[in-house]
């Protein structure tokens, strides 16, 4: 009997390995890492049904392979978006408001100008992703539609002991300046989004109180610079180099905004698609960081809608890359940094416009509260529409641009959430982005993609 089982489990066992995916290290050339900020499950679904209704699909949500990812940081059940950035972009856990550094630096605020306060022997830089990427020859780029300095791009390519020294953090981007990190080698290869004023002197208007204009720093590094959507859109990308895009002084406008503006920065689609056009003449990879950012700003309001319309145009990006990518050697990865306390509730019939007033499922008409008065779908756990007794919303009012959703306790900003974060992925090395995993191991899934 042992002679004939023998052979039989033999072969079950090359028919297993044989039928298992492969997972060789190094499989992904290049990493697209799209993070959307504060983009919790339930902006998730709210979106889809917002853009694409209950049985829609989003573009993020055609990926293959699916995780959830604990957030919490070093010191807090609730991350904010410094230490949980810089836990996918270096593998360590760190506090609340530190940035790419070691997980013994304590957080100290800067000055008022943005300069960093950090003092002597307060931790030591922790390697990135992007950073480790380029000191083996790949291209590496940060695009955003916030300040390029906010917490999340610079994860990628600073080092503070607080995310708030944005000065400092605009010093580390600039080649051959003071400041300047010099783990990035001859420096990222794109950065776009907001936030000029850290990049200029304050008699330029911006907030350097030392005098420098770091964005004419950068083109005496030759880098190509861009200020406006047509300046970027007449850019060629395959004429090689470098390019900074620094769109307005502060963050992108919102992406309502924006179109209903005509204003003339770019989506964030098309930064995503001149970002992989240029980063893509190198011939050895690239790594690249998008991040919805004001996703997140406009859950701090409690403003559901323009949370998410820029959730659909960071979709849009999503579908942008998917489109232009070969994913049988390019990984892309779509996360969060953390959560929100935005919720879907009550018993709204199927088809009833998500950012509107509840409408029952059984005849249609307006839910009620148990004091009679109509309340919306989407509700927030805090944030600043809290009045001592309820009123009923009005649907013409529930669904204007500026509506703020009620909320459970009253705050002058709504707070992030603690819970868990959906991660989907696809592509060359995404096998194992799957279960439940700390926000940590992501780095080490992405680093094992790339082979570094």
């Amino acid at each position: 009997m042992q002679t004939v089982m023998k052979p039989l489990l033999a072969a079950a066992l090359l028919a297993a390995l044989q039928a298992a995916p492969a997972r060789a290290a190094g499989e992904a050339k290049n990493v697209i890492f799209f993070l959307g900020d504060g983009m919790g499950p339930a902006a998730v679904t709210a979106a889809r049904i917002y853009q694409y209704g209950e049985g829609g699909k989003l573009n993020m949500e055609t990926l293959g392979r699916t995780a959830r990812v604990k957030t919490f940081s070093l010191d807090a059940q609730t991350t904010d978006s410094a230490p949980s950035m810089s836990a996918y972009m270096t593998g360590v856990k760190m506090n609340n408001e530190v940035i790419s550094m070691s997980a013994d630096t304590r957080a100290i605020e800067p000055d008022s100008d943005g300069g960093g306060n950090c003092g002597a022997l307060n931790g030591q830089p922790a390697a990135t992703l992007l950073e480790l990427a380029k000191a083996q020859g790949k291209a590496i780029g940060a695009v955003t539609t916030t300040r390029v300095t906010h917490a999340t791009p610079a994860a990628t390519y600073a080092h503070v002991c607080h995310r708030d020294a944005e000065a400092d953090i605009a010093a580390q981007a600039v080649p051959g300046g003071a400041g300047y990190n010099p783990r990035l080698g001859g420096g990222l290869d794109v950065l776009m989004g907001g936030g000029a004023k850290f990049f200029l002197p304050k008699a330029q208007g911006g907030k350097r109180a030392d005098g420098r204009d770091l964005l004419r720093e950068f083109q005496r590094q030759g880098y190509q610079l861009a200020q406006t959507g047509s300046e970027l859109a007449a850019f060629n990308p395959k004429a090689g180099g470098k390019l900074v895009g620094i769109f307005g002084k502060d963050h992108l406008e919102y992406e309502l905004d924006r179109v209903r503006n005509k204003a003339d920065q770019p989506s964030l689609a098309q930064m995503t698609a001149k970002a992989m056009d240029l980063l893509s003449q190198n011939g050895k990879g690239y790594v690249l960081m998008v991040e919805g950012g004001r996703i997140d700003h406009a859950l701090h309001g409690t403003n559901a809608k323009r949370a998410l319309a820029d959730t659909i145009a960071f979709d849009e990006a999503i579908k942008t890359a998917l489109a232009k990518a070969d994913l049988s050697n390019t990984l892309i990865v779509v996360t969060a940094d953390h959560d929100h306390t935005l919720a879907i509730n009550g018993y709204a019939k199927r088809g009833n416009p998500i950012h509107d007033v509840s409408r029952s499922y059984v005849d249609g008409k307006e839910a009620r509260d148990a004091d009679g008065a109509v309340y919306t779908t989407l509700v927030f756990g805090n944030g600043p529409n809290r009045k001592p007794s309820r009123v009923s919303v009005d649907s013409a009012a529930a669904t204007g641009d500026d509506y703020q959703q009620e909320t459970g306790i009253r705050l002058s900003s709504e707070t992030h959430g603690g819970g868990d974060v959906m991660l989907m992925s696809g592509g060359a090395g995404s096998q194992g982005f799957k279960g439940v995993m700390d926000n940590t191991r992501v780095f080490g899934l992405l680093k094992s993609a790339l082979g570094l």
